[in-house]
């Protein structure tokens, strides 16, 4: 065997979201046995065997070393005449993990795969997913401003059919090639919500993310309340986080409000970082592989502010929106409000093989400070708030987090009630003072 070169890349997002790369140099090594791997087809499938018999973390049950073993036996034992053929056979060993994430891609597709964090793409705004139970394309959230945005494209709606292709069965990759185009020309979808399908033809554009933008907003009494939304995880989000929370701060804001709603993931390294701003001491999150937990990210002593904080989730909020809420909540530095999240937890490598082509694999997931498993559960909101159809349907762009918005209302208020209870709170305990024993009594 000679060596593969493989390119190794941290995914904690969905869809077109950013991700780490991490070039390395990777010995592709053969088990003792008889078949021939000589030829080159053989030899990218058997790299790919490799990765999986190393790394892969088998969240379905439906994977052990016996059958892989196995597995690897009778592919071998096969002839393919041509790459394509070898092709075909790596998906065919992949698809009995019966795991969406982990995934086969051909030279050209592999390198279609380019994940975007210079903030601008091409398309119609939609971050997708494969739903780990129904198999089902279904889109996690559309791109704040976006054609999808403006057309009422909702998180969770399944992507029925694309130009009249039935997605059943259909990868990520594959959809995302038939949405994506040159500015200006049209796609059109059909999406299935409660049940009803709806006709939807978007007009292609470039689209231009700004990951944080921020804003004063005054409280019905008065208070200043520094409101920040992030859309997504970008190489620029940590940097972007940093400047927004010290401008609030010079104008004097006494709590913050983060919007996470509709934000499908990113930088693992920019979720961390991020958190490590609002939070000062703790676990933030933890990754677990096959082999046991390898890995915890913690706070570092260097949070910008202390200021209380809520943070406004809803179901389009997956993966690194996923880890900050997280890690917020079990630190009791936040107030969660909103919805249920999305519930993607799991971590995907990219692996590139010796012959220009690559696949995607599993190999971890992330448990917040108390070790909640993100994938299976989601991260439940502290106070549950839904907005209804009709609402999201009449909140335009620039209705989000105002008085317009009814989410952001609650939230609102519950950080007047954090304010209130801590004024409350430094009022009756003033060392020194008469009101020593008034704060010492029992309630």
């Amino acid at each position: 065997m000679g060596r593969a070169r493989a390119t190794v890349v941290v995914l904690v997002g969905l869809g077109a979201c950013a991700a780490t790369a991490v070039m390395a140099r990777e010995m592709v090594l053969t088990p003792t046995g008889t078949v021939s791997i000589s030829d080159s087809p053989k030899e990218v499938m058997d790299q790919a065997w490799q990765i999986v018999f190393r790394d892969y973390l088998d969240t379905t049950g439906k994977y052990t070393p016996e059958q892989w073993r196995k597995l690897r036996r009778s592919v071998l034992s096969k002839s393919y005449s041509t790459p394509k053929d070898a092709y075909e056979g790596i998906r065919g060993m992949l698809s009995t993990l019966d795991d969406p994430y982990t995934r086969f891609l051909d030279p050209r597709e592999f390198k279609e795969m380019q994940i975007d964090t210079s903030g601008e793409l091409s398309g119609v705004g939609i971050q997708l997913s494969v739903d780990k139970e129904t198999k089902e394309l279904v889109v996690i959230s559309p791109i704040e401003g976006s054609p999808a945005s403006r057309a009422g494209v909702q998180p969770k709606d399944v992507i029925v059919s694309i130009d009249g292709k039935s997605t059943k069965g259909m990868s990520t990759e594959d959809a995302v090639k038939l949405i994506r185009g040159k500015a200006g020309t049209t796609v059109n979808l059909v999406l299935r919500r409660k049940g009803q399908n709806i006709d939807t033809p978007l007009t292609r554009e470039l689209i231009e993310i700004h990951a944080v933008t921020h804003q004063v907003n005054k409280a019905p009494d008065g208070t200043r309340i520094g409101y920040i939304r992030l859309k997504q995880f970008s190489a620029t989000a940590t940097k972007d986080m940093r400047a927004a929370v010290r401008d609030l701060e010079a104008q004097g804001v006494q709590g913050y409000v983060l919007d996470l709603r509709s934000n499908p993931g990113g930088l693992l390294v920019a979720s961390v970082e991020i958190a490590r701003q609002w939070i000062n001491e703790g676990i933030i999150v933890s990754t677990k592989t096959r082999d046991g937990i390898q890995d915890v990210k913690r706070a570092t002593g260097q949070a910008l502010t202390t200021k209380p904080m809520v943070v406004l989730v809803n179901e389009g909020s997956a993966s690194a929106s996923e880890i900050l809420s997280g890690a917020l909540q079990d630190n009791n530095r936040a107030v969660l409000v909103g919805q249920k999240t999305f519930g993607k937890g799991l971590v995907q490598s990219v692996r590139g093989l010796s012959d220009g082509s690559g696949m995607t694999v599993t190999i971890a997931k992330y448990l917040t400070p108390r070790n909640r498993d993100i994938h299976k559960h989601g991260i439940n909101p502290d106070v549950p708030v839904k907005m209804t159809e009709q609402e999201v349907q009449r909140l335009r762009l620039e209705d989000i987090g105002t008085n317009r918005d009814s989410q952001y209302r609650v939230a609102e208020s519950t950080l007047r009630k954090q304010l209130q209870a801590g004024a409350a709170l430094d009022k009756a305990f003033q060392p020194g003072s008469a009101n020593l024993p008034a704060a010492l009594a029992k309630p």
